[in-house]
């Protein structure tokens, strides 16, 4: 008897080894992803066949521009972007939202102590973002493998995977939170400079010092956070984030003031407000993954182990994201710090510009958030071409919200400037930067949503490489330039982000063009 080559295709190998039909895998994943109590997003590319091997990209093949599906709308596809990113941007307005609150209350603080709080609070964010940052770019690893198991169906090893990323993520936070609590205010101290006052020193090292004893339950909520993205699910930590920041801004009126009884903290109860919002975050994230009513879940009965391949897989992926951010944090904080020797007025100016930029960046992480889910998920089920589609349709989407954003920045930024402070000359320089902020905004977006793209393939490396160059080697060293040896003072500074985020966008689509995105091996041996 020849060999049927059309009944291989139709048969697969379950986890047992036994080969059975792909009807009776259908089945099998059936039982996964359809279950009815199970609290899912469902998006075009679950009732999409899988792609057939002999569809798949072979090394040497030249990228290039994956042809519309047949039988899927542009509609289809900008509806599962929006069901998974308009959550996700609601979620991190709302955070960014509340770090202005915190920025704009102790900014209202009264006279001299209202500019130093400023200053110490953006001070005491650079180190806290290093340690935050790092973290979460190790759950961009969980994100990629969840997404990619949700793709093939596999709620046991996307469980797996939520499992070991707890377990890690303890072990890395309770590391950095003992490092924090040690060097901080030595860290701070450099940052500083000869520019910054004490009293805004001793502000910023209290701030930071609270926030240090909050890391191990907020890089839990974290690594939750991420695999629940991993699956499309953005809807629930939109509602635990948007609970956190309903307490901590209850708390900052009631704390920095000393309302009600409370005591007047100043920034000490900026960052304490802080601490219990994210706390409540962390319980109620918890209950959720606990309730096995999505697609991934913690189950506390079952015994824990730790599985070598997908940890490895999730380090992979992970590590050079954590070095990215490495590598974007030292980068700033010598960029903070050499703004910072301009003097407490311009770096308050400064901190005051960076934080509505960093409301900026909110609708391209939501897209990119997006563009990481759907590409893992579409890789998960071998359809390279959904991949490309997705990633492109989200870069359209983002485009137009960058436009709009842009045009609001160039036309009332000065009146955002003034919600922080009042003092006209802070509000002039402030409104002429964010002009400047406002041109960026589309060159921003783009690089963002490509590069979550790239996330969700696993391929990292190439992103820490990039911010490596643009931050830490053009942003840090033009800003030296522009401000010690040119006399530029804060315009130097901002012409410094211009020259680093241009160049940024630049590398980052000239290597997703490429398409070797396309063959990354980080996942191979969870996938045994």
């Amino acid at each position: 008897m020849g060999l049927n080559i059309d009944f291989l295709w139709d048969c697969a190998i379950n986890e047992k080894g036994i080969l059975i039909t792909r009807k009776e895998q259908t089945k099998l994943d059936a039982s996964n992803t359809n279950d009815k109590k199970m609290k899912m997003v469902r998006i075009t590319l679950d009732h999409m066949q899988a792609g057939r091997p002999e569809d798949f990209p072979k090394p040497g093949d030249k990228f290039q521009k994956a042809a519309m599906p047949e039988g899927i709308g542009h509609g289809e596809l900008y509806a599962d972007i929006v069901r998974i990113a308009l959550p996700s941007l609601f979620e991190l307005i709302l955070t960014q939202l509340t770090s202005m609150a915190d920025q704009i209350m102790v900014g209202r603080l009264p006279g001299e102590i209202g500019v130093q709080a400023l200053s110490a609070v953006g001070l005491s964010a650079q180190p806290k973002m290093l340690l935050m940052t790092m973290i979460m770019a190790m759950n961009v690893g969980s994100t990629a493998m969840v997404a990619r198991f949700r793709g093939q169906g596999n709620r046991q090893k996307a469980n797996q995977v939520l499992r070991q990323s707890v377990f890690f993520n303890i072990v890395l936070s309770a590391f950095f939170m003992t490092v924090g609590l040690a060097f901080g205010e030595n860290i701070i101290r450099f940052l500083a400079g000869s520019g910054i006052s004490e009293s805004t020193i001793q502000y910023a090292s209290e701030y930071f010092r609270i926030q240090m004893y909050g890391m191990i339950p907020l890089s839990m909520t974290f690594s939750f956070t991420a695999c629940l993205r991993g699956c499309g699910d953005t809807k629930m930590p939109l509602f635990y984030n948007t609970m956190a920041n309903v307490v901590n801004i209850v708390f900052n009126y009631l704390l920095i003031y000393g309302k009600f009884g409370f005591p007047y903290m100043k920034v000490a109860g900026a960052s304490l407000a802080t601490v219990l919002g994210q706390n409540v975050a962390f319980v109620i994230a918890s209950c959720v993954v606990l309730s096995k009513t999505r697609f991934v879940y913690l189950d506390l009965k079952e015994k824990f182990y730790i599985d070598k391949d997908l940890l490895k897989s999730v380090i992979t992926i992970g590590f050079p994201s954590m070095v990215e951010q490495l590598f974007m944090r030292a980068g700033v904080m010598i960029f903070t710090r050499t703004v910072a020797g301009l003097g407490d007025t311009a770096y308050a100016t400064h901190q005051i510009c960076m934080n509505i930029q960093s409301m900026s960046f909110m609708i391209g992480q939501a897209f990119s958030n997006g563009s990481t889910t759907l590409v893992g998920q579409s890789l998960g089920k071998g359809r390279y071409d959904m991949a490309d589609v997705y990633v492109r349709h989200t870069r359209h989407l983002g485009l137009i919200c960058a436009v709009a954003l842009a045009s609001f920045l160039f036309f009332f930024g000065g009146s955002v400037v003034w919600l922080y402070n009042e003092t006209p000359e802070v509000v002039a320089l402030g409104s002429k930067i964010l002009m400047f902020v406002a041109f960026m905004q589309p060159f921003q977006n783009q690089q963002f949503i490509t590069n979550g793209g790239l996330r969700g393939a696993g391929d990292t490396k190439f992103s820490a490489m990039v911010i490596f160059i643009t931050v830490l080697l053009v942003r840090s060293g033009l800003a030296i330039l522009f401000i010690n040896y040119l006399g530029l003072g804060l315009w130097g500074a901002w012409l410094a982000i211009f020259a680093d985020q241009m160049l940024r966008t630049l590398l980052i689509i000239c290597h997703y063009n490429t398409g070797k995105w396309r063959f990354m091996r980080a996942f191979n041996a969870s996938e045994k």
